[in-house]
C-alpha cells in the first residue's frame, strides 16, 4: 500500500494498492513527489533569504513561514510514502 502525495476532497490520505511501480498512477505519484521536493528546495531558499533580510517585514516572514509549513507537510508525506517516516 503506497501513500499518495495528495489527499482526497475530504482531506484524508489517499493510498494506492498495486505491485506495479510502472502503473500510470504510480508514475503520476512519482512525478508529483518530484515536483513537491523541487518546490520545497525553492521554498527553503526563499525562506532563508527572507530570514536573512533584517528589513523583511512581518508579512514577508509570515508568507515564507506559511509556504515552508506547506512544503514541510509535502516532504513528510513523501518520506512516509517512501518508508522513511512514521505514521501520518
Amino acid at each position: 500500500m503506497r501513500l499518495l502525495p495528495w489527499t482526497g476532497a475530504d482531506g484524508k490520505a489517499c493510498h494506492l494498492s498495486t505491485d506495479n511501480p510502472d502503473s500510470l498512477l504510480s508514475q503520476l505519484a512519482d512525478d508529483v513527489e518530484a515536483a513537491q521536493l523541487a518546490s520545497a528546495e525553492q521554498v527553503l531558499a526563499g525562506a532563508r533569504a527572507v530570514l536573512g533580510d533584517p528589513k523583511a517585514g512581518e508579512r514577508a516572514v509570515r508568507f515564507a513561514l506559511t509556504r515552508a509549513v506547506e512544503s514541510l507537510g509535502d516532504v513528510l508525506r513523501v518520506a512516509v510514502s517512501r518508508g522513511g517516516g512514521g505514521a501520518r
